[in-house]
């Protein structure tokens, strides 16, 4: 994808499904990809991977959670790969099951991690954008955001604000050069889906029936992700900023 070769890229959610995918192809793109994660030892095996292909990574421990721990983890990145070109906010958690069934402490788990991380990561990496006249941000939203999702009330409301808040940024830091756009994906095989799948208590019966909704006619890949999120990276997308794209096999339909 034009215009990522040497860029400096966090990807949050780095060694989940989606996150791995994501931080291989901007590395195959020449990007210096910085995997964040929960999980250090599976984050670097996506830098081994990585590595092992040509490109250069690094693997940062990082709680999106926790302030002081995207600080660090931020500096840490730009002491060894540079100044951050692009910020992939990808991370994200859910509970599965009706809003009434769901408990005030999954609520503040659920904002934690779906939107306040995402605005420590913003918080952390745009006054050097600005500074610098210039940056990239994607969000991954989910189109439970979009047209709602059963089983996913506070998920849902998590990912709306995401979507309402990046455009927000998009607005106030469009002078500085920055464009801030949002990919939103349909049912994935991920971890997070199997977990969605075995709270409705019928997974394979389940998977059918989003299979037989889906034009496409088929569950999305971790695979069929990085094409749109790099594109919202990229040169090519210089002129485009406040948008919100569905990864979903037409599952859902906007304009």
């Amino acid at each position: 994808m034009h215009g990522l070769t040497d860029k400096t890229v966090i990807v949050t959610g780095g060694a989940g499904g989606i996150g791995s995918a994501t931080c291989r192809r901007f590395a195959e793109a020449g990007a210096r990809v910085a995997v964040f994660d929960l999980d250090l030892a599976a984050a670097l095996r996506v830098v081994t991977e990585i590595e092992a292909a040509g490109g250069q990574a690094l693997a940062q421990r990082c709680d999106i959670t926790q302030r002081p721990e995207v600080d660090a983890a931020v500096a840490a990145t730009e002491a060894g790969l540079g100044p951050i070109d692009v910020l992939v906010n990808n991370a994200g958690w859910d509970v599965f099951k009706p809003f009434t069934k769901t408990s005030p402490a999954e609520w503040e788990r659920l904002i934690a991690v779906n939107l306040v991380g995402a605005l420590h990561l913003h918080h952390a990496v745009l006054p050097g954008m600005a500074a610098r006249k210039g940056g990239r941000i994607v969000n991954i939203a989910s189109d439970a955001a979009r047209v709602g999702s059963s089983g996913e009330a506070v998920y849902a409301a998590c990912k709306g604000g995401l979507v309402a808040f990046s455009k927000t940024i998009a607005r106030e830091h469009a002078r500085h050069g920055i464009t801030v756009n949002v990919v939103c994906p349909g049912p994935t095989d991920t971890a997070l889906f199997a977990d969605y799948k075995e709270g409705a208590g019928n997974p394979d019966k389940l998977e059918e029936a989003f299979r037989r909704a889906i034009p496409l006619g088929r569950i999305g890949q971790p695979s069929d992700l990085p094409g749109a999120i790099l594109f919202f990276a990229s040169d090519a997308a210089a002129f485009i900023t406040g948008q919100v794209l569905s990864v979903s096999g037409g599952l859902t339909m906007n304009g």
